[in-house]
């Protein structure tokens, strides 16, 4: 679903946003990440996972580290509200996980950094 949240936010910033699908996080395409870094200085590293204790978390601190000098902003990170379990209610749902307007807003606060 990050994909197609991705997509429907960038629509709101044409020629801004690079979509850089992880289709694996082993082994993570870290070349790929780094070039997507140095062409445009900014990462939004978004996830369906809570973001406490995630892979989303580790692969923001890494980008930050090894990344530091092409960075013009800090790395930024979106993902599921931190609960215990997913809601069982469709609405509940749609509050606890990211989704295009989550991401739009994430992208509009990084690109303007």
């Amino acid at each position: 679903m990050g994909v197609h949240w991705a997509k429907a936010a960038g629509r709101a910033y044409p020629g801004r946003v690079e979509i850089l699908d992880l289709r694996t996080l082993n082994p993570l395409d870290w070349e790929a990440v780094q070039a997507a870094v140095r062409r445009h200085g900014k990462a939004l590293v978004l996830t369906e996972e809570p973001l406490l204790n995630s892979f989303a978390e580790s692969l923001a601190g890494r980008i930050q580290r090894h990344c530091f000098r092409q960075l013009d902003a800090p790395v930024f990170t979106l993902g599921a509200a931190n609960l215990p379990a997913i809601a069982l209610n469709v609405e509940l749902e749609k509050q606890m996980l990211p989704s295009a307007a989550k991401v739009a807003t994430a992208l509009g606060e990084l690109l303007g950094y």
